[in-house]
C-alpha cells in the first residue's frame, strides 16, 4: 500500500500555525516596548528581531515591512485601552458606567508608551483613514453601547446613536491631547474630569427617538 510522504498531519499543520501565530505575538509585543520607548523612527527593524531572537525572514512573513508592523502594534494598544473601558461600560448603572468608562479613556492615555504610539507616532505614520476606522472600532462602537443603555434606561435622552457616539469620542480623544501636552497634568486632568461632566449631563432626557 503507497503512502504520500509529502501529505502532512493535522498535529504537524496545527504545530506550525501554532508556532507562527507565537512568532507574530511576539513581534508584535517587543515591537511595542521599542515604539513606546523610543518611537517609531528611532526603532529599526534590526532592532526588532534582535530583540524577538528571530530572523528577518520570519518578520517579513508576518509584516510587509515597518509601517504594517506599527500597525498591528497601534491596534493591541487600542484594543487594550478598549478592553480596559468596555470593562468599566459593563457596569451595573449605565450612567456611572458612561462617566467611568469616559474618565478611564482619558487616564489610559496618559501612559507615556500609549501618547507615543496612539497619540504621536500614528498621526504620522498611519493613514487618516486607518486612525479613524480603529478608533470608531475600539472607542465608538463600545461607547455607542453604553449610550443605548443609557438612553434605554432614562439616563439620558432619546439620540442618534452612531453620531454621539463619534462626536463624544471625538472630544474624549481631545481631552487626552489637552491633558498630555498640559505642563500641570493634574489640573489639566481635574478641569476635564469636570467638562466631560457637564458634557454628558447635557445629554438630558428627551422625546426624540434613537437611531443605530
Amino acid at each position: 500500500m503507497s503512502t504520500d510522504v509529502n501529505k502532512k498531519s493535522p498535529s504537524t499543520t496545527t504545530g506550525r500555525v501554532a508556532r507562527g501565530a507565537a512568532t507574530r505575538a511576539t513581534l508584535i509585543t517587543v515591537s511595542r516596548d521599542l515604539f513606546g520607548s523610543r518611537g517609531f523612527a528611532d526603532t529599526s527593524l534590526d532592532d526588532v528581531v534582535a530583540a524577538a531572537r528571530v530572523t528577518k525572514g520570519a518578520l517579513y512573513h508576518h509584516f510587509r515591512g515597518k509601517e504594517d508592523l506599527f500597525a498591528a502594534v497601534y491596534e493591541q494598544v487600542l484594543r487594550d485601552v478598549s478592553d480596559r473601558v468596555v470593562a468599566e461600560f459593563l457596569l451595573p448603572d449605565p450612567w456611572q458606567a458612561l462617566l467611568t468608562g469616559s474618565e478611564l479613556w482619558i487616564d489610559a492615555h496618559l501612559d507615556p508608551a500609549v501618547q507615543r504610539i496612539v497619540m504621536r507616532d500614528a498621526r504620522a505614520v498611519l493613514s487618516w483613514d486607518t486612525i479613524r476606522t480603529m478608533e470608531a472600532r475600539f472607542g465608538a462602537v463600545p461607547l455607542r453601547g453604553v449610550l443605548r443603555r443609557a438612553i434605554r434606561t432614562g439616563s439620558i435622552g432619546r439620540q442618534p446613536l452612531r453620531p454621539l457616539a463619534l462626536m463624544i469620542m471625538g472630544a474624549l480623544n481631545e481631552a487626552c491631547f489637552y491633558v498630555a501636552s498640559a505642563e500641570d497634568t493634574e489640573a489639566a486632568r481635574d478641569e476635564v474630569r469636570s467638562l466631560t461632566l457637564q458634557l454628558l449631563s447635557g445629554l438630558g432626557v428627551g422625546d426624540d427617538e434613537a437611531g443605530e
